[in-house]
């Protein structure tokens, strides 16, 4: 009987030795060759690691959505972790140019004293372009040229379509603390298009019979448009796009002389649109070329991205939450940035 039981023992044994020596011709040693194979074969590549993307946050409602939008985007289809870093203009673009920050989807290109010269320079890399059909200057509802039958409003100024047609209208925008004048909502003082706008402002001869209002804030202008359009009263104010006022309310922007550079400042033409560009830092464009490809097709507009900002101020969505409304709202997008097989991937994490 003890011999049966070490016959059995030995033949176990072996049976174990025969099995190991099976495992490890199937094993990659550590040097990633294929034991047994013939000329080192390779491993199987790991699942790549997500990549890190600092996002800029100028501090503003339309950087902080596209940014959303981007970041889900990568997320889902290209492994991107992306985050958000605030700061003023001038700290977030210097931050871009040090490779700090990664991504920019808001590059104001105007707005930005050295940008030509640093994009010359090679300090980034500029993919393409966001929108630039973004305007600024007097606007006013359009009720109050063509007047709006289901709420009961006649037209006030039906001529009205120049900032210098502003002059005989006056009495249509009455000002309530000097009624002998009209009130014009200006921009905010400290704006460089402030003075600007003051300057087209006495160069129409506005100045006559209008009070210029300086708002004090964006949130104060924003809240004396809104309460005007609510009401169905007049008002004529400076305002830009995109915006969720923008969104919210038909404004008709008063047309102005063509932009030419040197009258621009005398407020003597029309602002011009800004191209308003998609950024990455030099690094970040090594090493994440597929993403980059994306940005450079990510093409929006402002009346699209006013639409967001909307959705956003109506209902207290966050940007993420807004990112994932306006994808499936323009699902069609996703096929204009994106290969076919990570715009289902995006459509995935959607609806997953």
């Amino acid at each position: 009987m003890k011999k049966l039981i070490g016959v059995i023992v030995a033949l176990s044994c072996m049976l174990m030795l025969f099995s190991l020596a099976a495992c490890s011709d199937s094993t990659t040693p550590a040097d990633g060759t294929q034991a047994g194979s013939q000329g080192g074969g390779t491993q199987e590549p790991a699942s790549a690691k997500p990549i890190k993307a600092v996002f800029a946050d100028a501090d503003w409602d339309s950087i902080r959505f596209h940014n959303a939008v981007a970041m889900l985007i990568g997320e889902a289809a290209y492994q991107i972790d992306g985050e958000e870093v605030t700061g003023t203009t001038p700290i977030t673009y210097n931050a871009l140019k040090t490779g700090d920050i990664q991504v920019y989807m808001e590059l104001w290109t105007d707005n930005l004293a050295t940008y030509r010269e640093d994009l010359e320079a090679g300090a980034f890399r500029e993919l393409g372009l966001n929108f630039g059909d973004d305007m600024q200057g007097f606007y006013v509802p359009r009720y109050v040229i063509e007047g709006d039958a289901s709420r009961g409003i006649e037209p006030l100024a039906p001529d009205l379509k120049h900032v210098k047609d502003l002059k005989k209208y006056s009495h249509v925008f009455p000002d309530p603390d000097d009624p002998s004048k009209g009130r014009l909502y200006g921009a905010i003082s400290g704006w460089s298009v402030d003075e600007i706008m003051r300057n087209k402002f006495a160069f129409y001869g506005l100045n006559e019979n209008f009070n210029y209002i300086d708002p004090g804030s964006g949130t104060t202008l924003a809240a004396s448009i809104s309460a005007a359009c609510e009401k169905g009263e007049p008002i004529v104010a400076y305002y830009w796009e995109p915006t969720w006022i923008m969104g919210k309310y038909d404004l008709v922007l008063l047309e102005d002389a063509p932009y030419q550079e040197e009258l621009y400042f005398e407020g003597k033409c029309a602002c011009p649109a800004v191209p308003v560009m998609v950024g990455v830092s030099n690094d970040f464009y090594e090493a994440a070329p597929e993403f980059c490809a994306f940005l450079s097709n990510y093409q929006t507009s402002s009346a699209l991205t006013s639409e967001a900002l909307r959705y956003m101020e109506e209902t207290g969505a966050t940007e993420a939450e807004t990112a994932k409304w306006f994808l499936k709202q323009h699902d069609e997008l996703l096929d204009q940035w994106l290969p076919a097989d990570k715009a289902e991937l995006v459509r995935a994490a959607l609806n997953g």
